[in-house]
Formats: structure tokens, sequence, C-alpha cells
């Protein structure tokens, strides 16, 4: 299942992962508190039941049942601490604990840019997007995209096989539709990844996810045509908070498929108008992006000498408004790792929603 992992723990990952009310934020925390996913996934009834709701973890069987449907794919699982794991997505504080994938997993290891752009696009811009991912592809960098109608196609078409596609279901399932042999042919030739379990649909809120990872594995984001308020505006955005390259080209203020590259461009995205202009901008990037689209809050790790025995006591300041954590931590006058316990046992319990940008909040019920 995991090489360098023993199959046990290995399992009791997957099953901690599939679990109730456990993200990656929480994933992280349960580990590094207990040590392993087996003691993590006995404590989480206790946690619960101190958050106030009783918990059942996800049933073994249900893992089982993954498990055979992931090597039926053909497909392998990924996990955090994975030597294998993209260096660069592991920088992010929400990385996935566990992907699934198949194909060249090396290309999560080069250089890469992702290519984004509006499913509607014009035809001018699919020829772009396909005329910068294979020129980019072709001075040595690897096209990270979404699978989607438009542009996205159009990217992993121009730089395969030197491409990563990022799809918001299982590995087996192929999403849209009209892209089967296109995700077959990236699963057989580039790299296919999935966050999600095996026999997932895709969901409204799976896509925010997928984009997050698009974002992470690259150095920088492109964003060719897109509308405002669009989801490849949003995968800009994360690029920016992680402390990535924002790039967008230009388009006509009277096609509104183009005002959200120009949006883009206003808020401090770099302008760029050949593929020499992104290999420019990539190839020397050191972590201190040209472009000014950050709005990043820092999140509050637990270091291990901040692992509290007794949670916070939190509850009154909490509502169903967003706050920091570094914020409770302020005014609860507990130490941090109080205070992340006590996060921990409300999340667990159904009861706490983890926003961007380290805030938290009671979850609507």
């Amino acid at each position: 299942m995991s090489e360098g992992l023993a199959q046990d723990e290995a399992f009791a990952r997957i099953r901690l992962l599939r679990s109730p009310n456990i993200g990656p934020v929480s994933y992280a925390q349960l580990l590094r508190r207990f040590g392993d996913a087996r003691a993590a996934l006995d404590a989480l009834p206790d946690l619960a039941a101190r958050g106030g709701r009783d918990y059942r973890p996800a049933p073994a069987e249900a893992v089982e049942a993954e498990i055979a449907a992931v090597r039926r794919a053909g497909a392998r699982y990924l996990f955090h601490d994975s030597p294998d794991y993209p260096p660069l997505l592991a920088e992010l504080e929400s990385a996935p604990p566990i992907l699934t994938w198949h194909g060249d997993l090396a290309l999560a290891a080069k250089p890469c840019v992702a290519i984004v752009g509006a499913r509607n696009a014009s035809a001018a811009a699919v020829k772009l997007a396909r005329d910068f991912a294979h020129a980019l592809s072709d001075g040595g960098f690897v096209v990270v995209s979404g699978l989607a109608r438009g542009i996205d196609g159009a990217a992993h078409e121009g730089a395969l096989p030197a491409t990563i596609g990022v799809i918001a279901s299982g590995i087996d399932i192929a999403y849209p539709p009209q892209h089967a042999d296109l995700q077959e042919r990236i699963a057989g030739e580039g790299l296919l990844l999935a966050e999600q379990p095996p026999g997932t649909e895709p969901r409204g809120s799976h896509f925010p996810s997928r984009n997050r990872v698009i974002a992470g594995l690259a150095l920088g984001t492109l964003v060719v045509e897109a509308a405002p308020k669009s989801g490849s505006l949003i995968t800009a955005r994360l690029a920016g908070e992680a402390g990535r390259e924002v790039m967008a080209i230009p388009g006509s203020p009277l096609d509104a498929r183009s005002h959200g590259c120009n949006q883009l461009i206003r808020e401090g995205a770099v302008l760029v108008q050949t593929p020499e202009d992104v290999i420019e901008l990539l190839s020397d990037f050191d972590g201190r992006p040209r472009s000014a689209l950050r709005e990043a809050q820092p999140g509050y790790a637990l270091s291990d000498d901040e692992a509290a025995d007794e949670p916070a006591q939190i509850g009154a300041l909490l509502t169903t408004a967003p706050v920091a954590i570094d914020e409770l931590v302020r005014q609860s006058g507990a130490g941090a790792g109080a205070v992340q316990l006590a996060l921990l046992e409300l999340e667990i319990a159904g009861r706490l929603a983890r926003h961007a940008g380290g805030r938290v909040s009671l979850a609507a019920q």
C-alpha cells in the first residue's frame, strides 16, 4: 500500500482521515499529539465526548473497500511524510495528508507551473493556453491543471506528457465525462492526482479543495482567461496566499471572460504576454514572488512543547464569525497548545469550522 510505512499504520491513517470531521489540520494535530494513527483513532471518541458529542470512526470495512478500489484503478496511495510527497505542496498548512495517484510521480518533484482559466473559453484563449503549455513543457516545466473543459484541457494537451491533472473526484471517476480519454492519457503518460476517495463523484465543495492542490504544487499560477468570481481566480488567490507567483494574460475589456485576468493584474498579479515571460519569472524563483497578490494570515502551528493536557476555555469567545486562532490565544490567556486542544475537541465533535488564513468559527447548525 505504501513503501516504508507499516501496513497497519497505513490502514489506520486512511481510516483516521475518512472519519467524520477530520480534515488536514486536525489530522496533522492528532498524529503529532498521539504519535501514530492507531493511537489517534482510539482517542477520537473521548475527544469528541469532551467536545459534547458521541463519535464513531470510519468503519474498517469501508477502508478495506476503498483500498480494493484504489488497487482496481491501478492507483496507489501517497502519504504526507513520504519522501515522494511533492515538497512545495507539503509547505501548505492544509496540504492533503493522503493522495491517490496514477502515472509518473516524479513529475511532481520537478518545477511546476499551474495554468487555469475559463471553462467556456474563447477559441483564441484555448489556443493560447495550448501554445503556452507546450512552450513551458519544452522549457523544462511541468504543467498542472484541473482537467476542466476549456483552458484546463488545452493546457494538459499542450504539455503532455509533462503534465499533472488534479481532479475533484475519486481517482477512478472521469470528470467531466468528455475528458475521460484525456484523463486516461494523463494517468498513462503524465500524472493524475486525487484527494477524494475512489468512487467519489465531484461536488461543489471539492473544487476549492482541488484548486488549493493545483496552486500548492506549482511555483506559480498563470490565469489565461477568466470571469470575475470564477474558480480560476480562487486558484490564483490561493497561490498568492501560499507565497507563489501569480500571473495573468490581459484581455480585451469588451470581453467579460477577460475581466478576471484584468482584475488580477490590477490587484498585483504579474502581466505576462509570452511563455518566455513565465519562464523568466519562475526559473530563478526564490520564494519571493514579484506579484503582490498575497492576503495570507499566519496560522497557529502546535509545537512539541505546546502540547497541553487540558483544553483552554474558549467557548464564550467563539461565534459563527471566523476569528484568527492567535486572537483566541491572546483573549483566552491560555497557551497555544491548550487552545489548539480545545479547537480539536470541538472540530471532532462537529461543532467547529476551519477557514482560510488560520481562522475558525462555530459550525453552522
